[in-house]
């Protein structure tokens, strides 16, 4: 797909590390939280909260795309990146994986796979780890974070520094553990409350649809501004010899078609004395 519209858009210049057309070279600190911090600083981010994680990539000219749901294997991933393209690194999301701070926290994970990495091993658990200690610091780093955590569990304490950082519970309790502010039993019990809270559904579900700079934009405008230009769904799925629906979800832009509805008839169940489908 970004192929095909930089066959009639110029999208914004790649601004990653080490990153040359298909290939990353390292050119970060190896040391995952050391990248992190290196990051932040080539890319003047400052050490506080990142509040439109998305958008950023995105203006470094990192694809930031949504995958739909397409079989029950895509459900089991949170996302996947590459950076073997020959003409930008893509991060990819799942659309099953919708609470904005697993959300955020994905992206962050597949960034630190492209600077690190380049292209992670599927099951590599070695390249798991690091970069989830890339995300953690890439999206509170310590040196800020350190001093506004509570040193004992505090939920409510917790529940403001999500909202200021961005990240989820889970995460600010690794985050004390790790920076040792929690002893392995506090933080134990401390899963055990979170895990109870969430089976009584008092911790409220947070959807990304509500935060646009968590939404995926370069490709639809790119798409939008390919069609002043003449450019159709037709044309892209032609180019890429893709179903015309699967262009329609990757872009999540409107079937141009005009929609058929039916009615429901209950009435024809009944008289014919059969139950109308449900999932039971």
């Amino acid at each position: 797909m970004t192929y095909a519209l930089e066959n009639y858009i110029r999208l914004p210049r790649v601004e990653l590390p080490g990153w040359d057309s298909g290939e990353t070279i390292p050119d970060l600190p190896t040391d995952p939280q050391q990248a992190a911090r290196a990051l932040r600083a080539r890319w003047d981010l400052g050490d506080g909260p990142i509040p439109h994680l998305v958008r950023l990539l995105e203006s470094r000219g990192i694809v930031v795309a949504v995958l739909p749901y397409l079989n029950s294997d895509s459900r089991k991933l949170d996302g996947f990146s590459t950076a073997r393209l020959p003409t930008r690194p893509v991060v990819v999301l799942n659309d099953e994986r919708d609470d904005v701070y697993r959300h955020r926290y994905s992206c962050a994970h597949e960034l630190g796979h492209l600077l690190l990495h380049g292209e992670a091993h599927p099951g590599d658990i070695e390249h798991e780890r690091q970069a989830n200690a890339f995300a953690a610091e890439f999206l509170t780093p310590s040196a800020r974070l350190t001093g506004s955590l509570p040193t004992r569990v505090d939920f409510t304490a917790l529940g403001r520094l999500q909202q200021t950082w961005g990240v989820s519970l889970d995460s600010l309790l690794v985050r004390s553990r790790e920076l040792g502010l929690h002893t392995e039993a506090v933080s134990s019990r401390a899963w055990r409350r979170l895990k109870a809270s969430r089976a009584q559904g008092l911790l409220p579900f947070t959807p990304v649809r509500g935060f646009p700079g968590e939404v995926p934009v370069l490709l639809q405008r790119a798409f939008e501004m390919a069609q002043r230009k003449g450019i159709t769904v037709q044309r892209l799925a032609g180019d890429l010899c893709w179903p015309e629906d699967m262009v329609v979800r990757l872009l999540d832009t409107q079937d141009p078609r005009p929609a058929l509805h039916l009615s429901e008839a209950p009435q024809l169940a009944s008289a014919t004395n059969e139950r109308p489908y449900t999932d039971e």
